[in-house]
């Protein structure tokens, strides 16, 4: 009999910090990609959280390919003309918190960056699922779940067959035609 270890948990939330199987599992993973767009601009200003809004269009390919469920999901980014690749949360919803009216894909790149990089173009490589989209009875209490659910991004992406697509070719930057 193999013993496997225990799967941590976060100690504010009591949530555990690893999901999924050792590798993605269909229909993962999901590729996206479209230029960032200004969004309801609560990310940075409310919740001390910035985040990089997909177009709609963006927002509803990842919702079908998900079988249109709202929920957290996790995975990798990259920027513009950088090469350079971070891991990712990313809200795909309605976010009832705030009441929204249209669904939107907000990605939370974990990075700090110097600037703001609205028009550029952002691409994502989903890898797995988090938790289902909530709402919540104070904003200290999203703030608290967004934070873990980061640690469960982090801690979720270290496993080879997650670590892996942080290569993949799509999060490179297009060569531009001249």
């Amino acid at each position: 009999m193999t013993m496997s270890a225990p799967i941590p948990t976060d100690a504010a939330t009591g949530r555990p910090l690893l999901v999924d199987a050792a590798t993605p599992t269909a229909p993962y993973p999901v590729y996206a990609r479209g230029n960032v767009e200004t969004g309801f601009q609560r990310g940075s200003k409310q919740l001390g959280i910035p985040t990089a809004n997909l177009p709609q269009a963006g927002a509803d390919h990842i919702a079908a390919s998900v079988g249109n469920h709202s929920g957290i999901y996790y995975g990798w980014a990259s920027v513009g003309s950088s090469d350079t690749t971070y891991p990712m949360v990313m809200s795909v919803g309605w976010n009832p918190y705030f009441k929204n009216e249209k669904r939107t894909a907000e990605v939370h790149i974990i990075h700090e960056f110097e600037s703001d990089f609205y028009g550029e173009d952002l691409r994502i490589v989903v890898c797995g699922y988090i938790r289902d989209e909530k709402n919540y009875t104070s904003l200290d209490d999203l703030i608290l779940d967004i934070k873990t659910d980061i640690k469960v991004a982090e801690t979720s992406l270290v496993r080879p067959a997650y670590a892996a697509l942080r290569n993949d070719a799509f999060l490179k930057p297009s060569s531009v035609s001249a």
